[in-house]
């Protein structure tokens, strides 16, 4: 199995980092958007005295997960139509 759309998620996480990380988003509008763990994080603590570094690799991982979650997806329904038919 090839995984193509997680592959996609993943730039897409490190894009969102990188473009946080070089000032365009001054109050990260565009990276609480998009980062699901800082949505978790919120919650719990207060966000700024959460680890930047960790932040950042947390929300990769969680793009890579949710582009390998849509990958065993595509995958099964794709070997459900190649039973039935």
């Amino acid at each position: 199995m090839r995984f193509p759309v997680m592959f996609v998620a993943t730039l897409i996480g490190l894009a969102l980092c990188v473009y946080n990380s070089t000032g365009y988003d001054p109050h990260n509008f565009v990276f609480f958007m998009f980062s699901i763990p800082a949505w978790i994080m919120d919650l719990f603590v207060d966000i700024h005295d959460v680890n930047v570094l960790l932040m950042y690799v947390l929300t990769v991982a969680s793009w890579a997960l949710l582009g390998y979650i849509a990958d065993v997806l595509i995958e099964r329904g794709r070997r459900s139509n190649r039973r039935e038919a």
